[in-house]
C-alpha cells in the first residue's frame, strides 16, 4: 500500500482539502499537522479517506484524541509522546522510529504494533535497507510497517509494497513528478497471467455497487489516473475513454489494486443512463435493494404526480416527520423477526425519503456512519429526557453507560414481563448488549440472541459479553450457549479446501510453492529447509533459559506417561498381552500468522520424541523474509526435528498427508489451526488414498472460568482475556458463580482495564463479542453447564477448587486454584496445550504421548489353552455362519485330541 503525506501548516480551508482529496486517488493519507489546528475543520477529509495524523511536538492528549474523535484512523506519535498518551487506545496509536543503522533497540512494552520507519534523506530507500531497519529495531513479523524517506524509484517502490511493506509518498510528489506517479508505482507492482499482459478490473460506484469487470494496461491505467476519468483498454480497439461517444461518463474517484497484485478495482461517479451497453446501470442488472430504493426516490422526486402520497411526503416536512416517529415507534415495540424486518423497511424508506428530499446521498450516511465508529470519547448513550418516559405499556430497561465496557447493571421497569428486556444504545454507543435478567423476562423467547458469528472487528476496545442467568435460561436455550459461533459455513469451507488438496496431491511442490507465494505473499525456491544445529540458532538468554525449562516440564510429565508392556493370563493357556509401538512418520502442523507459538511448537514434538517416532516433520508457514522464528527452530533442533515444511493452511496439510517430491507423507498430521486447517485435516483423514490419521479436531481457542466471591477479579479478567487474544474466533466464558452486582462490576472494570492496555486488543474485542457470561447460584450448577459445554480450558477459581475436580466430566484441561493461570498450562507446567475444541473435549482427549503411539495386542494360546476357550469360539462362529472361522479351531483341537490318543 502506499499512503500519500500531505503537510498542514495552517487551517485547511475547502480548496486544501478539495486539492488533497483529487491529487489523492489511491491509497490512504498521512496529514503532517506541524502546529495545532481546529480539527473539525478536517473531518470532511477524514470521512472521504483513510486518513492518520502525523502530530507535532507539543501535542497533548487531548489533540490525539481530538484527531480520533473527529475520524482519523492513528495518530503518529514518537516513543517518548506515546508515554504520555495514557488514555489514548493502543491500537489507535502508530509508533514513529528513526530507521538509521545503529540507532535501533528493542520496540519497549506496549508499543502499538504500527510502526512508522523514517529514514533520513542521506539513506537510499530501498527494500534491504527497510528489512535491516526493521531488524535493528527488532520490529516483530506481524507488526504494520510504514517507511518513509527519500522517495523511491517507482519499481522499488512496488518491491516494498509487495513485500508487505506500506510506503509513504510525498503526496504533491506523486502528482507532479512522472518519474514518481501513482500509476507508475501501480505498474511497477502489477503481474498479469495473460498472454496479452492486461489487468482484469472491477468498476465499482461510489457505494461499491458493481458496474462491470473490464480490462486495464500500464497506458489505459496511466491515461485513467491522469485525465480522473473511466480510461480502459479494450482488447480490440485499444484504448477506451468509457462515456466519449454516449455520454455515459465516469469521474475516477480512487484505484485498489488486489491482495495479489493481478487485478484493479476503479471506484467511479458514473453519469448517463449507466455503465453497461444495454443501456442499464450495471452490466449485472438493475439496482436492487437500498440502493435501488433511493434510484426510484430520486425519480419520483421529480415525477410523481400532483396529489400522490410520494409527492406529499416531498412537499409536506410535517407528514414526513410525523411518518418517521411513528415507524421508529413501531420498530421500537415490534418483536418477532418478521415484525422487526417490516418496520426496519418502513424506517429506511422514510429515513431515504428525508436524505433525497435534502440531497443527501447514501454514500454521505456510510461516511457517517464511519467517523462515528472511529470516535475513541465514549458519551453514556442514555435517551434523551423527553423520551426515557415514553411508552409507560413497553418494557424499560436501563443498564450502565456505555463507557463501563462490560457486563450490564440490569433493572427492568414497567411490563418487564410482556417483552424480553433489550437495551437501546443511543448517540454514539456502538454496541448492542442482549440480557436476560436474573428477575426479568418469562423465558418465552425460543432463542438467546447472540452476537453474529461473521461479526466485523470493532474501533471499541471491549464491545462487551452477554449475561445471562441461569434461572431464565430453558433447556433448548441452554443447548444454544453451548453450540460455539459458527465461523465458516462448513459446505463453503469444503469448497475452499478440497481444491488446494487434489492441487498439492496433484503437482506436489509446485504448487506448495504457488500456494504459499499466494496466501503468504513469500516466494520460496523448496518449501523445506533443514533445521541447523541447536547451537547455531540464534535466541536470548531469556528465551532459551524459558524454553529450558518449559522443555524439561513437558518433556518430564510426558515420559511418566509411557506404560509397561500389559500381561495377563484370561484363563489357563491364554497370555493376552499390550504393548505399544511409536508411528514412524508423523507431520506436527505449528500455526504462524499473527503470532510466533514456540509453544506450539514444544507441545507437539515433545510427546512425539517421548514416544519414539522416528520420522517428525515440522510444518510452519514462513515469515515475510522465507525463514522461521528462531525460537520455532530452537524447539525443533531441541527435539531432534531434522526438516521444516515452510507452508501453512490446507497446503500444508495436504502435502504431509499426500506427499509431494520434497515432502515425505506422513502417517499421522497432529496439531491446532484454523478453520481452513482444520477441514482440510478432517477431509484427509476420511480420504482412504491418503491413510492419514488425525490427532484431533482442534479448532479456535476457548476457556471457561468458573469463579465465585473469593476468586481475585485480577485474576479472572486476566485468564478471559488470555484466550479472547488468540484470535477474533476464540470464546470465552465466565461462569459466575453467586457472584453480587458489585463483584461483577469488578470484573468488568478489570476486563476494561487490562484490555486497553493490550497490544492484541482489538482481536480480543471482536472474540470477546461473541462470548457470555452465565450466572449461577452454586459450583455444582456451573460444573454441570461447564460438563455440557465441554470447554478447552477449564478455570476453577473457587473456594476448595480442588474438591470439585472429579465433577469434572468434560473438558481439554483443567486449571485448579486462585494460581492455576491457563498461561502456564500453554507454555510450561508440563501438561499439553493441543486440546480438543468445540466440545469435541466429550469425545476426545488432548496430544499426549500416546497420540504418537499405536496399541499393538498380541495372544498366545497352549493347547491346553485352546482346549479350554475353543468350543465357545466354535459356537459363536456358526452363530455368525462363518465356517471358517469355526473349522481354524476346530482342525486344531481334533489334531490336539489326536495327539493325546497317540500317547
Amino acid at each position: 500500500m502506499i499512503i500519500s503525506k500531505y503537510s498542514l501548516e495552517g487551517p485547511p480551508d475547502a480548496g486544501w482539502i478539495s486539492s488533497v482529496e483529487e491529487s489523492c486517488i489511491w491509497g490512504d493519507l498521512c496529514i503532517h499537522a506541524t502546529q495545532p489546528t481546529d480539527v473539525k475543520l478536517l473531518e470532511p477529509l477524514f470521512r472521504s479517506r483513510q486518513c492518520s495524523v502525523q502530530l507535532h511536538d507539543a501535542a497533548t492528549e487531548d489533540d490525539c484524541l481530538d484527531y480520533l474523535d473527529a475520524g482519523a484512523m492513528y495518530v503518529v506519535l514518537t516513543p517518548e509522546q506515546i508515554k504520555k498518551m495514557e488514555n489514548v487506545p493502543k491500537n489507535r496509536i502508530a509508533c514513529l522510529l528513526a530507521g538509521t543503522k545503529g540507532c535501533g533497540t528493542a520496540l519497549a512494552e506496549g508499543i502499538p504494533s504500527l510502526v512508522f520507519l523514517h529514514f533520513p534523506d542521506s539513506v537510499p530507500l530501498t527494500r534491504a535497507v527497510v528489512a535491516q531497519g526493521c531488524q535493528d529495531h527488532k520490529i516483530p513479523d506481524n507488526f504494520q510497517v510504514i517507511v518513509s524517506g527519500k522517495p523511491p524509484s517507482c519499481q522499488e517502490a512496488g518491491k516494498m509494497v509487495v513485500a508487505g511493506y506500506t510506503v509513504q509518498m510525498d503526496g504533491a510528489l506523486t502528482a507532479s513528478d512522472a518519474e514518481l506517479s501513482v500509476a507508475g508505482i501501480l505498474t511497477g507492482m502489477l503481474k498479469s497471467d495473460r498472454e496479452d499482459g492486461l489487468f482484469p478490473t472491477v468498476v465499482v460506484d461510489e457505494s461499491h455497487i458493481s458496474l462491470g469487470l473490464v480490462y486495464s494496461s500500464a497506458k489505459s491505467l496511466a491515461e485513467a489516473i491522469r485525465l480522473r476519468r473511466g480510461v480502459y483498454q479494450s482488447r480490440k480497439r485499444g484504448l477506451w475513454f468509457k462515456g466519449e461517444s454516449s455520454g455515459d461518463t465516469q469521474d475516477l474517484l480512487r484505484v485498489d489494486i488486489d491482495c495479489d497484485f493481478d487485478s484493479l478495482r476503479f471506484i467511479v461517479r458514473q453519469h448517463g443512463v449507466g455503465f453497461c451497453h444495454l443501456q442499464r446501470y450495471s452490466c449485472f442488472g438493475p439496482r436492487t435493494g437500498i440502493e435501488g430504493m433511493v434510484k426510484i426516490l430520486q425519480s419520483r422526486k421529480q415525477n410523481a404526480p400532483a396529489g400522490s402520497y410520494t409527492k406529499r411526503l416531498f412537499d409536506d416536512k410535517k407528514l414526513l416527520q410525523s411518518k418517521l416517529l411513528e415507524e421508529a415507534q413501531e420498530l421500537a415495540d415490534a418483536v418477532t423477526p418478521k415484525d422487526v424486518a417490516w418496520e426496519t423497511a418502513d424506517v429506511l424508506y422514510f429515513a431515504m425519503v428525508k436524505c433525497v428530499q435534502t440531497g443527501v446521498s447514501l454514500s454521505d450516511v456510510s461516511q457517517m456512519l464511519l467517523q462515528r465508529t472511529r470516535r475513541v470519547r465514549r458519551r453514556r448513550g442514555d435517551a434523551k429526557p423527553d423520551m426515557a418516559g415514553n411508552g409507560a405499556a413497553h418494557t424499560h430497561l436501563s443498564v450502565s453507560p456505555a463507557t463501563s465496557l462490560g457486563f450490564p447493571s440490569v433493572s427492568v421497569g414497567n411490563g418487564a414481563t410482556s417483552k424480553q428486556a433489550k437495551p437501546k444504545p443511543k448517540g454514539n454507543a456502538t454496541c448492542s448488549i442482549t440480557v436476560v435478567s436474573p428477575d426479568g423476562g418469562n423465558g418465552a423467547a425460543s432463542k438467546l440472541a447472540r452476537p453474529a458469528a461473521d461479526a466485523k472487528p470493532v474501533e471499541d476496545v471491549f464491545t462487551g459479553l452477554q449475561v445471562h442467568a441461569s434461572s431464565s435460561v430453558s433447556a433448548t436455550q441452554r443447548e444454544e450457549l453451548c453450540r460455539r459461533p459458527a465461523v465458516t459455513d462448513n459446505n463453503r469451507l469444503m469448497k475452499i479446501v478440497q481444491p488446494i488438496l487434489a492441487d498439492v496431491r496433484s503437482r506436489g511442490d509446485k504448487a506448495v510453492l504457488e500456494l504459499t507465494a499466494k496466501f503468504d505473499n513469500v516466494l520460496l525456491d523448496s518449501p523445506v529447509i533443514p533445521v541447523p544445529p541447536l547451537e547455531e540458532i540464534q535466541v536470548t538468554d531469556e528465551v532459551r533459559d524459558a524454553l529450558e525449562v518449559a522443555y524439561s516440564n513437558v518433556y518430564k510429565f510426558h515420559d511418566a506417561q509411557l506404560t509397561e508392556p500389559l500381561t495377563v493370563e484370561t484363563c489357563p493357556g491364554v497370555v493376552c498381552r499390550r504393548f505399544s509401538r511409536a508411528i514412524e512418520k508423523v507431520g506436527l502442523y505449528v500455526p504462524g500468522g499473527s503470532a510466533v507459538l514456540p509453544s506450539t511448537a514444544l507441545m507437539l514434538s515433545v510427546p512425539a520424541r517421548v514416544a519414539g517416532c522416528e520420522h517428525v516433520l515440522l510444518a510452519t508457514p514462513p515469515r515475510k523474509d522465507g525463514t522461521v522464528s528462531p525460537e520455532v527452530l530452537y524447539v525443533a533442533a531441541k527435539s531432534g526435528i531434522k526438516t521444516i515444511l515452510l507452508a501453512g493452511g490446507a497446503q500444508a496439510i495436504a502435502a504431509m498427508a499426500y506427499g509431494t517430491e520434497s515432502v515425505p507423507k506422513v502417517d499421522k498430521i497432529c496439531g491446532p489451526g484454523n478453520a481452513f486447517v482444520t477441514m482440510a485435516k478432517m477431509l484427509v483423514q476420511n480420504d482412504s488414498t491418503a491413510m492419514v490419521g488425525i490427532d484431533m479436531p482442534a479448532g479456535p481457542s476457548e476457556v471457561m472460568v468458573v469463579a465465585d466471591s473469593t476468586a481475585n477479579p485480577v485474576f479472572v479478567a486476566a485468564d478471559l482475556l488470555s484466550q479472547a487474544e488468540h484470535g477474533p474466533d476464540s470464546q470465552v466464558v465466565l461462569i459466575a458463580v453467586g457472584l453480587s452486582s458489585d463483584e461483577l462490576e469488578a470484573v468488568q472494570a478489570e476486563v476494561k482495564s487490562q484490555l486497553s492496555k493490550l497490544p492484541r486488543n482489538e482481536i480480543a474485542s471482536v472474540a470477546l463479542s461473541k462470548s457470555f457470561a452465565l450466572r449461577v447460584e452454586t459450583v455444582d450448577e456451573g460444573l454441570a453447564f461447564a460438563n455440557q459445554y465441554a470447554p478447552e480450558h477449564l478455570i476453577l477459581n473457587v473456594r476448595d477448587a480442588a474438591t470439585c475436580v472429579e465433577k469434572v466430566v468434560n473438558a481439554g484441561s483443567v486449571f485448579v486454584g486462585p494460581y492455576s493461570a491457563e498461561s502456564c498450562g500453554d507454555y510450561a507446567s508440563g501438561t499439553n496445550h493441543t486440546l480438543p475444541t468445540y466440545s469435541y473435549a466429550k469425545m476426545y482427549s488432548g496430544v499426549n504421548t500416546g497420540t504418537f503411539q499405536k496399541q499393538i495386542t498380541s495372544q498366545e494360546l497352549t493347547a491346553e489353552g485352546l482346549v479350554n476357550i475353543g468350543p465357545a469360539v466354535a459356537t459363536l462362529a456358526a452363530v455368525e455362519g462363518l465356517e471358517a472361522h469355526r473349522q481354524a479351531v476346530v482342525l486344531r483341537m481334533e489334531h490336539i485330541k489326536q495327539q493325546q490318543q497317540q500317547q
